[in-house]
Formats: structure tokens, C-alpha cells, sequence
């Protein structure tokens, strides 16, 4: 058990890690943020930054010696430097996973997990045979590095795979087909490392080009009649992986039962309102499970709970927001607000 009074280093800066450095405050603990650029979102509330490169394993070596438990808020992280790190929380393991779709769309499966008919592609010739093998329309999507809509393509017919192919400059990808879907919702965990794990309910989720727009609790009707078979199936991942701390596994309902889309090793945006909905937060219960701490209930407070993202000029926008008094307003500290960038989010709940 690691107490309080002592340092959780963080790998990342942005809007997870500043959350998370503030849950762990709230508990005593002291962050120590690495990260690329002198300052981010999670600057303003840790206690020490120090700037470096992802892919430098001896300067993250020498950041993990000046903590006592390192953790991430993203999976971008570059594995091969963080692989020699003692008892960094969740493992290299969750995060290699994770980085290539690939790889994950193969491990839900090992796990017992549905993804969409899906194919490994590595060239134009290779994309032309998966779309002859699952048809059109598709989605093409690099293997590693696209989130919140980058690094994917849609594909109407046989005849776009060049135009889709050159899009993604020629990146390892996979070839997803399209299903039909009634719902899309997430399933997030926490897990010690004694294996014990809470799951908090799961979440309905609305996205817009590719970008997560709202988070509701309690989910729909087709989503609840999936929940359970989603939860065993984020438990064994979690369980497989020997994950420690919050884990986000996102599906599709559909008329055969849950399909997996992907999983991310960390905090979530989708589990944003629990730091208003539910009794512990996810990046509460974050902070639990890397430290060995008891976890907390994952109940709702009230009867519902929805977040909605702030992006671009969105944000421009808090002082009316404010004047609804039912209304859990969250800004980053970000700068200039572009299209499609997260600068904040609001939660209301009852």
C-alpha cells in the first residue's frame, strides 16, 4: 500500500491527468507530471512537472525514481520506455494492447469478446481483398495513433480503397465492416491488483465525427439488456491483462448482443460525470487501485447523470452555463479552442 504523503508520478498532462491529480490531492497524495512542452492542463493543480520525451526511457527512468507509483492518462505512451519502470500502474502489458487495433481486436477475442468482421491490412493489395472479403461499406482505421476520429476513413465501395489507402499515407491499418447498431455505450472498471474490481454502470454515449458528445447514465433499454455480458467481458480483459486501476472497454448494441469496438487502459472520457454522479469517481478509484487502496462504491447519487464535452468555442459559453444551478461546469486551462478540441465539460445529475 502506498500512503498518503507520498508522490504518484503521471505520464501525460492534459485533462485526465490534471482530473487525476486532483482526486489524488483529495486524498493526500502529491502529483509529478512528464509530459512533452514546459505545461498543460494538469500544471495548474500537481505539484511538480517535468518536461521530456515519451520515447526517452532514461529520462522517464529518472522521472519513476523521484515517485513512488507511476501511472498514465493516455495510451500513447511509448512502451519500449516504460517497460523497465517497477510497478507502473496499469502494466506495459495493458498499454501494448491497447496502441494497436490490431493486437486489441485479437485479445477481445481470445477473451471471448465479438468485435465487427475485421481485417489486418499492410497494403493497397491486402485492403482490395478484405473489403472482397467484407464487403462494403467499411471503415478503414490505422492501427495505432487515431482517436477521436483521426486516422480513419470510410469506405462506400470497392472502388474508394485507393483514395482511402493514400488518406491514411499508407499506414498499418485494419479494415472494419460496418454493422448495424442500436446504441453505443462504455463499460468502465477499476481493478486492484489483488484483482478485486467495481463497475460502474454502464454508459450510454453519443458521438459526432468520430468525438465523444455526451455521457448518460442509466443507459437506454437495449444497452441494459447487454450490460452484463459487456461487464464479464471488460472483467476478463482486465483480468487477462492483470490491469491495475481504471480500464474503458467501448461496445456496440446490437440485435446479436454486444459487439467490442475498442479498449483504453486508463481514465475515460465516457466516466466523466462520476465525479458528480457516483459516490467515487473514476479517477478516485484510479488513484485507489494504483495505491492499493480499498475501492470505493461505484452507485449513482442521483437518479440519472449526463456529461456533455465543451469542444472548440463551445466553451465561450460557461457564463450561461453558470447560471443553471443544476450545472457541474469543468474547464481545462486550455488555450485557444479549435473545431473538435476538448475544452472542457458540464455534468448535471438528478
Amino acid at each position: 500500500m502506498i500512503s498518503p504523503g507520498s508522490t504518484i508520478g503521471i505520464l501525460g498532462g492534459g485533462q485526465l491527468g490534471r482530473m487525476l491529480a486532483i482526486a489524488a490531492a483529495n486524498l493526500g497524495y502529491r502529483t509529478h507530471i512528464y509530459a512533452p512542452g514546459m505545461s498543460g492542463p494538469a500544471s495548474e493543480v500537481a505539484a511538480r512537472w517535468t518536461a521530456g520525451r515519451y520515447e526517452d526511457a532514461k529520462a522517464v527512468a529518472a522521472f519513476a525514481a523521484q515517485v513512488d507509483v507511476v501511472t498514465y492518462e493516455f495510451e500513447n505512451v511509448v512502451v519500449d520506455a516504460i517497460r523497465g519502470v517497477h510497478g507502473i500502474c496499469p502494466s506495459a502489458r495493458s498499454l501494448e494492447v491497447s496502441q494497436d487495433r490490431a493486437i486489441e481486436k485479437a485479445f477481445a477475442e481470445e477473451q471471448g469478446g465479438r468485435p465487427a468482421p475485421w481485417r489486418a491490412v499492410g497494403s493497397l493489395e491486402e485492403l482490395n481483398a478484405a473489403l472482397a472479403e467484407i464487403g462494403a461499406p467499411a471503415i478503414l482505421k490505422t492501427r495505432r495513433f487515431g482517436y477521436d476520429g483521426k486516422g480513419q476513413v470510410r469506405i462506400a465501395s470497392a472502388g474508394e480503397a485507393a483514395g482511402a489507402w493514400v488518406a491514411i499515407k499508407g499506414a498499418p491499418a485494419v479494415l472494419e465492416g460496418m454493422i448495424a447498431f442500436d446504441a453505443e455505450f462504455s463499460i468502465l472498471l477499476a481493478r486492484r491488483e489483488d484483482g478485486s474490481i467495481v463497475t460502474w454502470d454502464a454508459v450510454e454515449n453519443e458521438h459526432r465525427d468520430g468525438i465523444l458528445r455526451c455521457s448518460s447514465v442509466p443507459a437506454s433499454a437495449p444497452i441494459a439488456a447487454q450490460a452484463a455480458e459487456a461487464k464479464a467481458l471488460a472483467g476478463r480483459i482486465a483480468g487477462a491483462l492483470d490491469h491495475v486501476g481504471v480500464l474503458a472497454c467501448e461496445f456496440f448494441a446490437t440485435a446479436d448482443g454486444p459487439v467490442f469496438n475498442e479498449m483504453a487502459p486508463r481514465v475515460h472520457n465516457s466516466g466523466h460525470w462520476t465525479i458528480e454522479g457516483a459516490v467515487t469517481s473514476q479517477f478516485e478509484n484510479h488513484i485507489r487501485a494504483i495505491c492499493g487502496l480499498p475501492l470505493g462504491s461505484t452507485a449513482l447519487v442521483g437518479a440519472r447523470a449526463e456529461m456533455r464535452n465543451l469542444l472548440g468555442d463551445e466553451v465561450e459559453n460557461w457564463p450561461t452555463i453558470l447560471t443553471d444551478p443544476t450545472a457541474h461546469l469543468h474547464l481545462y486551462g486550455k488555450g485557444k479552442g479549435r473545431p473538435g478540441r476538448k475544452m472542457g465539460h458540464v455534468t448535471r445529475v438528478g
